[in-house]
């Protein structure tokens, strides 16, 4: 008998049908395909079409699969009956739940709305977040990216109108240089990959400056191992080196930033005509002109005379600063671990290819000045950043120095540079200001988070003291525009600056991994008074999963996944614009629950129509929107203008601008989740001066009349801050912060040293200290998922060669790392690629005995640990009385890579426990099976 082959079914029946949606399992927000079987979720794969990673699709997001599926997810209302932090909780409806919720809040809203403080995590629907509770009342709002990136936004903004990510990106098509800075894998991840792709693909080189080396900087054709903390010394030394080779786009500066500007003297203030324009003195007739002038020419080495008073240009203030010695690659090369040669050779590189490597595209284009050109001018250097040089006591400066050093290559807004995604780029003055006007039973007056100009927009009472429970925009950190999530706790426990009542958190597990001082948090959660009763007295909570900061609610709302809600990822928040585009998502319930849970956008229109709230109800007291999906579709910001920009209209035929379209959201289900409305041809480059880019901008509904703007070198807002720590005006600091706000409000980019190196024993903690996520995990959410946790079950400390050897360390070894606030001991093991003084680990691997249904014995939760038990929200006491919180000094962000440790060798703890070990949470959800299996469809 002959041999038969085996039949083999080679296209098997993947699913019954196909839902697209968008992926959540980071913050990128990928299109996915959902494969469906019977109902059920079979298959998550990437959709081709989407305008983000067009059918790429990473680790994350296949194992979406896996948070539907989730032991750990809660399943309906709770309310405590335990102790707080013992996890003993008892099931209600929702009925109840609501009940309670409002009869906590509605005393609140009537008597003193500033009682509530609402602080959300990784929301995805800030301007929705935060349009609640504007209408709620209450001061107290933020979410997390004063914790996270905000130097890297709010520097981005106040310099040149956006930053990098959501903000911007590479012109991948046409970089020949690409330079990464302080950037792990878990950002933008898809993107990123395919466009380092496209860039080596064509023979183009990476650079990647950070202390460690992993993910992107593992594929860098060049590896800058930096210490902690100097990056803005290094990149100003860069600009050091090309000022002092005249290697600087001299036309670009002159035409497209304050560069020209005119500095008063007297006040260090920029000269401005009768319109609040800035004046240059033109290079041609030498006449002293508006910046804006049709035919303008202004001239950057200009001096001017009037009124007894020299005025110099912005430019000379900059040469002045950044050809001073201090900056010279010699002497920085120790403290920032690059040696002179490497500096000046990166230098080089640089410029040769934005000057010797230069194109030019045959587009023609219309300036804000009304002068045409007919050429585009590339200049194939791109630049990305993200949190490593950001969450630093230096990050706003630092964030601030790299943007001037693209700048003064030109490498912004051009071919082969940095580009802005719509709806930036946004001048500051397009921004709101922050708001905090408390009225009983009204809306607060305006959007709590906002960009201050002065002093006078701080937001402080008439004795001085702060209106905010976070301290957010006070003379402690005047440009906080995100807030400080991680000083809520504290500062609530403390009653500084005032006692709250009940603190509504979602999202934000700050009893663990999104904390500093963990533990001191968890002290503050469960602390009581003399009367037995909790010093924070109420606490409500929303999550999807049973988080470590779920024990210590009192009433826990129990939020959806993400394949189970709808969500709005809109030009009004987050978008998913692409560089040539303006584009924005949603998510819609591609499944239905299986619990009795509710997405927590629901749920708070839920509460707000029960609450009375203005902005939620109509006159007569009858509720806008049933739900979230109604509100999507109904709410109108300003007529014409809603959430979602596409398939506007009646007939759905109108973007950006349009009336409501009650089928909106099954125009977005046809269309692949997603909308995109690509820039035309001509104006996609040279956007903050381009007239066609203006026009069509307006048109999108992103500015109300054209808009353009010159670039913020030299940082007005800033030197009026420094002007009233010098003496003028009604608004000053107090005495104990004016040399700070005098010193670190400079309105030229600068570095200096990170305050805990100021504040601790260098000689005793001589170590850096870093964590950082990496590509498989976004939160701590993605170590519950049982695929993501095969490739990250621990996460031990990774050591340098150099201090591998020094401190006798072999393979198994553990080590007692300890800083000035507490200590760990934990598993080391050896990287060579690193920082010849850095410690690290990958971030929120550890998890809590008891919490998200893992076994007690887990991985993650005997050797998976945190560097936050390191990490303290206050700087070390100076003796003064006085405590200053571990941020950067002008926004408020988390100053996380701070952290200064020393280490030694230890015995394993019994049975190889990390230390610390908190003792076990009761769990809500019990704990999962040992083994997840399941079979969707025949």
């Amino acid at each position: 008998m002959t041999f038969q082959q085996p039949k083999i079914d080679t296209s098997p029946k993947v699913s019954d049908e196909i839902r697209k949606t968008t992926c959540y399992m980071c913050a990128c927000r990928c299109g996915i395909n959902v494969h469906m079987k019977d109902g059920k979720v079979a298959y998550i794969e990437g959709n081709r079409d989407h305008p983000v990673n067009q059918g790429v699709l990473c680790a994350k997001g296949s194992a979406g699969i896996m948070q539907v599926n989730a032991p750990s997810r809660l399943k309906a209302p709770m309310k405590r009956v335990g102790p707080r932090g013992s996890g003993e909780f008892e099931e209600i409806s929702w009925e109840e739940a609501l009940d309670m919720a409002v009869a906590r809040l509605k005393p609140l809203r009537d008597n003193a709305p500033e009682k509530l403080a609402f602080f959300t995590g990784r929301d995805q629907s800030q301007s929705f977040t935060g349009f609640w509770a504007q209408n709620f009342g209450t001061p107290n709002f933020a979410a997390h990216g004063g914790f996270c990136s905000v130097n890297m936004a709010a520097g981005g903004i106040y310099t040149m109108g956006g930053a990098f990510w959501e903000f911007g990106q590479p012109d991948w098509d046409r970089a020949k240089l690409f330079m990464i800075f302080g950037v792990a894998e878990d950002h933008d991840s898809n993107p990123i990959k395919m466009g380092i792709g496209k860039i080596k693909g064509r023979g183009g080189k990476v650079i990647g400056v950070n202390p460690v080396r992993s993910g992107y900087n593992a594929v860098a054709d060049e590896w800058v191992g930096i210490t902690p903390g100097t990056d803005g010394l290094f990149i100003l030394s860069l600009v050091h080196e090309l000022m002092k080779a005249g290697k600087i786009d001299l036309e670009y500066l002159a035409q497209f930033t304050n560069a020209p500007g005119l500095i008063d003297p007297e006040t260090g203030l920029l000269l401005r005509n009768a319109d609040d324009k800035v004046m240059v003195v033109d290079s041609v007739t030498g006449d002293l002109v508006p910046f804006d002038q049709k035919g303008a020419r202004p001239n950057l080495g200009a001096t001017y005379k009037a009124d007894g008073k020299t005025y110099t240009t912005v430019m000379a203030k900059m040469a002045e600063k950044y050809l001073d010695p201090q900056y010279a690659p010699e002497n920085v090369a120790e403290k920032t671990g690059v040696s002179a040669k490497k500096i000046k050779t990166i230098a080089a590189e640089l410029a040769r290819v934005a000057f010797e490597e230069s194109f030019t595209l045959d587009h023609a284009w219309t300036d804000f000045r009304g002068d045409k050109h007919d050429k585009m001018i590339g200049r194939p250097v791109a630049m990305h950043a993200m949190r490593g040089i950001s969450a630093h006591s230096n990050g706003f400066q630092t964030c601030r120095a790299l943007h001037v050093l693209q700048i003064v290559l030109g490498t912004v807004e051009v071919p082969g540079g940095f580009r802005f995604k719509p709806p930036y780029p946004k001048p500051i003055e397009q921004h709101p200001k922050p708001h905090g006007k408390v009225s009983k039973s009204a809306p607060l007056d305006g959007p709590h988070l906002g960009f201050t100009r002065g002093p006078e927009d701080l937001m402080l009472k008439e004795d001085g003291s702060p209106i905010r429970i976070d301290k957010a925009f006070t003379w402690e950190n005047p440009m906080s525009s995100h807030g400080l999530m991680h000083m809520v706790i504290s500062n609530a426990h403390a009653g500084d600056p005032y006692k709250i009542d009940t603190l509504f958190m979602y999202m934000a597990n700050m009893s663990w991994n999104s904390s500093m001082n963990t533990r001191g948090v968890i002290e503050m959660l469960t602390d009581k008074d003399e009367n037995g009763d909790y010093v924070i007295p109420y606490l409500i909570y929303s999550d999807a999963y049973s988080s470590e900061m779920v024990a210590y609610a009192d009433l826990i709302l129990p939020d959806t996944t993400y394949l189970e809600r709808h969500d709005c990822i809109s030009l009004l928040d987050r978008p998913i614009c692409e560089a040539d585009a303006a584009a924005d998502a949603i998510r819609w319930p591609v499944i239905e629950p299986d619990r009795d849970v509710r997405g927590f956008q629901s749920t708070l229109i839920h509460l707000a129509n029960r609450l009375g709230m203005q902005g939620f109800v109509n006159e007569d007291g009858s509720a806008k929107w049933k739900d979230y999906a109604d509100y999507i579709v109904n709410h109108e910001r300003k007529p014409g203008i809603g959430p979602l920009a596409g398939f506007r209209g009646k007939d759905g035929d109108k973007v950006g601008r349009g009336e409501v379209n009650p089928d909106q959201l099954d125009r977005y289900i046809e269309n692949g989740g997603f909308f995109v409305e690509h820039i035309p041809e001509g104006a996609d480059y040279y956007k903050p001066w381009n007239s066609a880019y203006q026009d069509w901008a307006v048109g999108m509904g992103i500015y109300d009349a054209p808009s353009p703007y010159l670039f913020q070198l030299y940082s007005e807002p800033m030197r009026k801050f420094q002007r009233a720590a010098e003496g003028h005006g009604d608004r000053q600091p107090p005495e104990n912060l004016r040399e700070r706000v005098k010193y670190v409000m400079d309105p030229l980019p600068f570095w200096y040293e990170p305050f805990e190196d100021t504040a601790v024993d260098l000689d005793e903690y001589p170590i850096h200290a870093l964590t950082q996520r990496p590509m498989a995990m976004y939160h701590s959410w993605g170590t519950q998922n049982a695929w993501l946790r095969q490739l990250h079950g621990t996460n031990p400390l990774y050591l340098p060669t150099k201090l591998w050897e020094k401190y006798g360390f072999k393979e198994g070894d553990w080590a007692k790392v300890t800083s000035t606030h507490g200590t760990i001991t934990v598993p080391v093991a050896l990287q060579e690629a690193l920082n010849d003084n850095t410690v690290w680990t990958w971030n929120a691997i550890g998890k809590r005995k008891g919490a998200w249904a893992l076994d007690k014995d887990a991985p993650e939760a005997k050797q998976g640990f945190l560097l936050n038990h390191l990490i303290h929200e206050l700087l070390p006491a100076k003796g003064d009385g006085l405590r200053v919180a571990n941020s950067d000094p002008i926004t408020g962000q988390a100053a996380w890579f701070d952290l200064r440790v020393k280490i030694e060798k230890a015995d394993a703890p019994a049975g190889e426990q990390s230390q610390p070990a908190f003792p076990e949470i009761k769990s809500p959800v019990g704990q999962g099976p040992d083994h997840l299996e399941w079979k969707v469809g025949k």
